[in-house]
């Protein structure tokens, strides 16, 4: 009887409330019905489902730092500087020196010179136009290391042309823009060498030297 007043109850609700209502089935006077059973489980599985989006969300946000933001902090100081720019501030072997370094231990036409992860990085262009990467301690001045670079016909083409109408050397690029600041790269182009500098307030600025006079100009070609 109890049981036929509650389905009654129950399916009144759902014609005057026009909407769904969850039966609860009694089974007798002190029983739980079904119904209060699949809501407890309806529940459950919904904060388990919850708890599954939430990781996938929270792996997704480390995979973007992981990538991303975190990757480019790391790069830089707490002033905003990279570290090649702070790494120049403290080196002892300066452009040009690593320049006639490397030169000294490859022979050849210097096309390119920079700081790369604290050490310097020289490209130099032999005679038979292979083109080699110059490691130079810029502690010490010291060549550590020489590894072949495979340029294709077309990049050789062009830096000997650049060459060919040069009377001003890497070395020679590098000691002029010397005086605007720490000099951290130092590179061939057919307008002129471009540069690039740290100054002593820090900031570092793009230079360019004329390819037949030692003119140093603000900003590159």
């Amino acid at each position: 009887m109890k049981r036929n007043i509650v389905l009654a109850v129950v399916t009144a609700a759902v014609l005057v409330g026009g909407g769904t209502a969850t039966a609860l089935a009694v089974a007798d006077d002190g029983g739980a019905g079904a119904g209060a059973g699949s809501s407890d489980r309806s529940s459950s599985s919904a904060g388990r489902d919850d708890d599954r989006r939430d990781g996938r969300d929270d792996d997704r946000r480390e995979d973007r730092d992981d990538d991303g933001r975190h990757g480019r902090d790391d790069d830089r100081d707490d002033d905003g500087r990279d570290d090649d720019s702070v790494a120049m501030s403290s080196a002892k072997v300066t452009a040009a020196e690593a320049i006639a370094a490397a030169v000294r231990h490859t022979p050849g036409a210097v096309v390119e010179a920079e700081l790369d992860h604290a050490v310097w990085s020289v490209e130099v262009l032999s005679s038979d136009d292979s083109w080699r990467d110059v490691r130079v301690d810029p502690e010490s001045g010291k060549v550590t290391g020489v590894r072949v670079e495979h340029e294709d016909a077309e990049d050789v083409a062009e830096a000997r042309g650049a060459l060919k109408g040069a009377s001003t050397s890497a070395e020679e690029a590098a000691r002029a823009v010397a005086s605007k600041g720490a000099v951290t790269s130092v590179e061939l182009d057919e307008r002129g060498w471009e540069a690039e500098a740290v100054a002593s307030g820090g900031g570092e600025r793009d230079w360019t030297v004329g390819l037949r006079d030692t003119d140093v100009t603000a900003g590159h070609p």
